[in-house]
């Protein structure tokens, strides 16, 4: 069985084991509630030693006993809810699957994973219907008994209000009547959580100081780009849409940044850095690059007249661009399981936990300017390359690294929001340069496609018209775009 995934929002309670639960069913919008339903279960939780996935609040259980017995995962999730992953329970009992090791790598890398904390739970369901006899909630009276490895037993009773087909107001309806009752908002985010209690190692929260200096905005930036890391990879490995695309932006941005930053970060470690993320990048892109093409071609194709379409051009298109698509797959995901990946990881967390900053590091407010400019004399040199190039074939690669250098300082204007009142502006301009400049790089690319399969397809004997026409829209299309960007140039004020 494949995995399955649901968004888990729920509300908890710290309860007295003498409480008497209320009226459930003078809830608004409950008509009635079910007969309860009550299940011995038993869940065993496993973490590294040094408990790295508790300190990323993310769970990973084998669950027996209940209606969900499996192994189950759990994501922050947005709007207060958590993103729980299931596994089917298979035969392991005493190792994590390696399907399932896979989905916390992003924290766990190639530390084993053990057995911390088992609970015991006796738990009675009280399902919440509508009028209609649909589940809006469930409400779980749990007497919990958690074992600590090495430790002696806990015993402690809690509610779990957990929406399946009701809303939020429900919940906060519920609420008020638990805690009228007696229960208490629960003392911890889980019972795992409770269990551990100061066991979980505490990582300092660092924010932005108010007059921060140039290294703090690095800072900052990175930071948020690693953070991004951590999330997408999980996602990359469920084949979540778009979550290729997102994973390379922040190795991007990260990158961008250790280049812009390099008077206050050390030059050596950082470029090792870039590297690393280069390869990464590069892993990543294959998928993603196909991605975007199928897309594109499958409507360039459907624009094309009927009569003038020969042979089975779609279809040949899209099957190519589907291998290249599952072999780059293929590769991230090898990729995302290497030792180099993990090893990039732990760097990352060392570069945003110390910085190795130089001595060039001074109020932002006074040298982010230094850094901008800097950024965009780079562009506007490549820009004065382009214009210079006596083959197209050159210009073309001028313009691409025109294209990287305007990503560059859009970055940097954007980790340089905090001090500086017009880097949004900024950011905006060079994100113009960017989008122009990606039509006509996919102008590029695609062409390039082209001229291969339809020199495959004459070798087969077929008819390659319709490559031909394709190719010439295509060379349209980056023609318009050089054009565009040449027009808009002269207009862009970066100062």
């Amino acid at each position: 069985m494949a995995p399955t995934e649901q968004l888990e929002i729920e509300t908890k309670y710290d309860v007295g084991t003498s409480v008497i639960l209320p009226a459930l069913h003078e809830l608004p919008g409950v008509a009635s509630v079910a007969q309860p339903v009550e299940l011995e279960l038993e869940a065993v939780y496993y973490d590294t030693s040094e408990l790295d996935l508790a300190a990323n609040k993310v769970t990973l259980r084998r669950r027996t006993g209940g209606e969900d017995d499996g192994w189950h995962v759990k994501f922050p999730g947005s709007s207060g809810g958590r993103l729980e992953v299931r596994h089917p329970l298979g035969r392991s009992v005493r190792s994590v699957p390696i399907a399932v090791v896979r989905t916390v790598r992003v924290h766990v890398r190639d530390r084993p994973l053990t057995p911390v904390v088992t609970l015991q739970t006796r738990r009675i369901v009280h399902r919440l219907l509508d009028a209609d006899g649909g589940v809006l909630a469930e409400l779980a009276d749990d007497h919990v008994t958690a074992t600590v490895e090495g430790g002696e037993p806990e015993s402690w009773r809690e509610w779990e209000v957990e929406l399946v087909d009701g809303d939020r107001l429900l919940l906060e309806d519920a609420g008020e009547l638990l805690t009228a009752a007696g229960a208490r908002p629960a003392s911890g985010p889980s019972k795992l959580a409770r269990a551990l209690g100061d066991r979980v190692p505490a990582y300092d929260e660092w924010t932005l100081p108010k007059k921060p200096r140039t290294s703090d905005l690095f800072r900052a930036y990175a930071g948020a780009q690693v953070q991004a890391i951590r999330e997408r990879d999980p996602e990359v490995r469920r084949d979540v849409p778009d979550s290729i695309h997102k994973f390379r932006v922040a190795t991007r941005r990260l990158r961008s940044a250790l280049a812009t930053y390099r008077p206050v970060i050390d030059r050596t470690a950082g470029d090792e850095l870039r590297a690393e993320l280069k390869w990464l990048a590069g892993e990543l892109g294959v998928a993603r690059d196909a991605e975007v093409q199928r897309e594109h071609f499958a409507a360039e194709v459907a624009e094309q007249p009927v009569e003038l379409v020969m042979g089975r051009v779609a279809g040949r298109i899209d099957d190519h661009l589907r291998r290249v698509y599952k072999d780059g797959r293929a590769g991230a995901l090898a990729a995302l399981e290497s030792p180099r990946y993990f090893r990039l990881l732990d760097a990352l967390d060392d570069l945003i936990a110390k910085p190795p900053v130089t001595g060039d590091d001074r109020k932002a407010s006074k040298q982010i300017g230094e850094l901008l400019d800097h950024d965009y004399r780079r562009m506007r040199k490549a820009v004065r390359r382009s214009q210079q190039a006596e083959t197209v074939a050159e210009q073309d690669h001028q313009l691409h690294e025109v294209r990287k250098s305007s990503k560059r300082l859009r970055y940097a204007a954007e980790s340089a929001v905090p001090v500086l009142s017009d880097a949004a502006d900024l950011a905006a301009r060079a994100e113009e340069v960017q989008e122009i400049l990606g039509e006509h790089q996919d102008s590029v690319v695609s062409r390039e496609l082209l001229h291969h399969l339809a020199l495959e397809v004459y070798a087969e004997g077929g008819n390659p018209f319709t490559y031909g026409r394709l190719h010439a829209a295509e060379e349209s299309r980056g023609n318009t775009s050089r054009d565009a960007f040449y027009k808009l140039w002269p207009t862009l004020k970066f100062h």
